[in-house]
């Protein structure tokens, strides 16, 4: 099974902050969105609590049909060395270019991959595979072959297309990360969707990203080896801080899983 292949590497560890008008914001199920602080402050903080990558999405650039706002990548890259995957508002070339330029590592798109499956492509081909993430939000919908279909806008519309055929999809356009996120879970504490995330990384051979639900110990470990992923991304227990990126990593370390402390 892929997910023992995923443990001969390091299980990285990726808090996500979450953009709207220049705030920290959390929600669930992607509303009830609530501040949760200033980003170069979270940036900073995670970073020195041992954070190996961070994620900056734009949540509602997409929906209000704008640009990612290069301000904030330009400010929380200054003030950070890990990697940074910056996600909303990113439709062409173009827009890579700058989110790249004001200092992202990696770019995510979802809702313009979707629309323009192409782009994924010629974006893998002009920057690099390693530099291009393509973001899968999906609902669970038993008429899918997988039972989960995939949804645009911040989660808003469902598209008629099958969520794990479009993760195989993205890989043979060249995408270098699949994180696909449940709707379901997403803000819930609840857990990861293990399911949507093993059919996944089942079908592909790309790192996948665990994200939407973590809100234990045991849900990050279980994302790793019942669900298969490489990258455990979490928000809302970070920025309430129930659990710190440490703890987690001792956790996961503990119980046998290869962490870079």
């Amino acid at each position: 099974m892929k997910g023992r292949r995923d443990q001969l590497n390091p299980i990285k560890i990726m808090p996500c902050l979450d953009m709207k008008e220049g705030r920290v914001v959390k929600g669930i199920h992607f509303v009830d969105i609530k501040d949760a602080g200033d980003p170069v402050e979270n940036a900073t903080f995670y970073e020195k609590d041992g954070a190996d990558e961070l994620a900056m999405l734009d949540i509602a650039a997409t929906v209000e049909n704008r640009k990612t706002r290069l301000e904030w990548v330009k400010n929380v890259s200054s003030v950070i060395r890990i990697p940074l995957t910056v996600g909303g508002g990113i439709s062409t070339l173009e827009d890579i270019e700058l989110v790249l330029k004001a200092g992202a590592d990696k770019i995510s798109m979802n809702s313009a991959a979707v629309k323009n499956p192409d782009l994924v492509k010629q974006a893998s081909e002009q920057f690099g595979k390693e530099k291009i993430t393509v973001a899968i939000d999906a609902r669970r919908n038993r008429s899918m072959p997988s039972g989960f279909e995939l949804v645009v806008s911040g989660g808003t519309k469902p598209v008629g297309k099958d969520a794990v055929a479009w993760a195989k999809q993205c890989q043979e356009l060249g995408a270098g990360v699949i994180l696909p996120t449940s709707m379901d879970g997403d803000g819930t504490q609840t857990g990861y969707d293990l399911k949507l995330t093993r059919a996944i990384s089942d079908a592909v051979d790309l790192p996948v990203v665990a994200s939407g639900g973590a809100g234990t110990l045991e849900h990050f470990y279980d994302a790793v080896v019942q669900g298969g992923a490489q990258i455990l991304l979490a928000a809302s227990v970070f920025h309430y801080r129930i659990f710190s990126v440490k703890q987690v990593k001792e956790y996961l370390r503990l119980k046998g899983l290869r962490v870079i402390l």
